[in-house]
């Protein structure tokens, strides 16, 4: 159901007399669910809708006709529920957060809307024969789906659920119905890799193209795991196994089918791949080419604006911040800028995680505690003229950290005269450290 929150005036929702209150309940007979109801048939050049009225509580059937670029003119008010998590998986990462943090940064979702409308990944335990049938019929594709095996037994075994099995039947289903899919799984070692990850990227080719990938990425491991089930973290060896399996199997099949996380590449010190291997960087917020895209982007931009700036100016010294995974790429990319540009002096402070963890490596888990410590350590030998933070490290839409510290706490508690957030990844890296200001 949707509670309507405005009517546009002049509106075809305004000319058939819907008014704010009005609950919209069905479309062609369908329960509404959420906006993606409205959205899709909205799109079309007419259907019927089952309006109840706010006055009078009753129920009216209503027809719309439009034109192809006819707004309907509904506004809704905001539905925050989701759909949450049945599982209980042995490697989840939010039983693994220590308490006290945002609530929201416990909250388990396994929403089939969100993985279509943000891109999240679910499991489609909690996919009732209803639900699969919605997203058929309402065309919901591209999907993001957490597979990590089609071993059924052992998908069992891993997300802790007897209803986990089910994902073949579910991704058979979808693939039949053109629904596209990106995949993903996490790496257990010794669990659902070597074999058993080469028999999940077979099966799962077998539905290529609509099945567009395999995303390898491995175990979260923090510090908080007493009483959880015991997982290996990976080494170099593994890595270097593991990668040459993805190999392998790519060569295979012809096509980048399977995606291992850069993490693997940093663990087996080995070059990353060229852009061309990830495609449209589909898999980039799962740590999926994240660091090529990053890498190529700084060379250009830097290459562009540099010629006129080289020697044109006083520069400063920035202290760029670091997880410890992307130490050596800061490195090395500082010293390309440093190179370029006269006078500049860049200092990467590479983090350990003691919120989360040693085992915790990447930047975007960094916490406003451990950089405030790590700075205040930094600034008893060293000074710099300005702080730069990744903006992964904050909240989306708001500087805040995983520990609830703000981004001016952090300025103020470090005695900082300049703070930067560089929110435009290796572009805006470039154009921060060439600006002379």
């Amino acid at each position: 159901m949707l509670k309507v929150k405005k009517v546009k005036k002049n509106s075809i929702a305004y000319q058939l007399g819907i008014e704010a209150g009005d609950e919209i309940v069905a479309f062609e007979n369908f329960p509404c669910e959420d906006e993606l109801d409205y959205l899709y048939f909205s799109s079309l050049p007419q259907f019927w809708m089952t309006v109840k009225d706010s006055r009078e509580k009753k129920l009216h059937e209503v027809r719309v006709k439009k034109d192809e670029m006819d707004d309907v003119g509904l506004t809704f008010e905001k539905n925050t529920k989701i759909r949450t998590c049945h599982n209980n998986c042995v490697f989840c990462f939010v039983d693994q957060m220590p308490k006290g943090m945002r609530e929201s940064l416990y909250v388990k979702d396994d929403d089939y809307s969100m993985s279509f409308a943000c891109g999240n990944f679910v499991t489609l335990t909690n996919l009732s024969d209803e639900s699969l049938q919605r997203i058929i019929r309402l065309n919901l594709s591209p999907l993001y789906v957490s597979v990590h095996t089609l071993n059924k037994q052992l998908r069992c075994e891993l997300l802790r659920n007897r209803f986990a099995g089910k994902i073949v039947e579910q991704i058979d289903a979808l693939a039949k119905a053109r629904i596209e899919m990106h995949c993903q799984a996490v790496i257990v070692p010794n669990r659902n890799d070597g074999d058993e990850l080469e028999f999940t990227a077979r099966e799962l080719f077998k539905y290529y193209p609509t099945v567009k990938d395999l995303a390898c990425v491995p175990t979260g491991l923090t510090k908080y795991r007493d009483g959880l089930t015991k997982i290996d973290d990976v080494d170099k060896e593994y890595s270097i196994k593991l990668l040459d399996l993805v190999d392998k199997l790519n060569e295979e099949f012809g096509v980048n089918f399977l995606l291992p996380a850069d993490e693997y590449f940093i663990k087996a010190e080995r070059e990353f791949k060229k852009k061309e291997f990830y495609g449209e960087f589909e898999q980039i917020e799962n740590g999926i080419g994240l660091t090529r895209k990053f890498i190529d982007e700084f060379e250009s931009e830097l290459n562009a604006l540099t010629g006129e700036f080289k020697k044109n100016g006083k520069r400063k010294k920035y202290l760029l911040i670091s997880g410890v995974s992307a130490k050596k790429v800061n490195e090395e990319i500082a010293q390309k800028a440093m190179k370029k540009i006269d006078g500049l002096t860049v200092d990467v402070l590479a983090i350990e995680n003691d919120f989360f963890g040693k085992t915790v490596t990447c930047t975007g888990l960094l916490t406003g505690r451990d950089i405030l410590s790590a700075v205040l350590e930094y600034k008893k030998t060293n000074n710099f003229d300005a702080l730069i933070i990744p903006k992964n490290t904050l909240k989306e839409f708001e500087d805040v950290f995983l520990c609830g510290m703000t981004l001016k706490e952090l300025k103020t508690g470090a005695k900082l005269k300049k703070v930067i957030v560089n929110r435009d990844g290796g572009r805006g890296l470039a154009r921060l450290l060439v600006a002379k200001k």
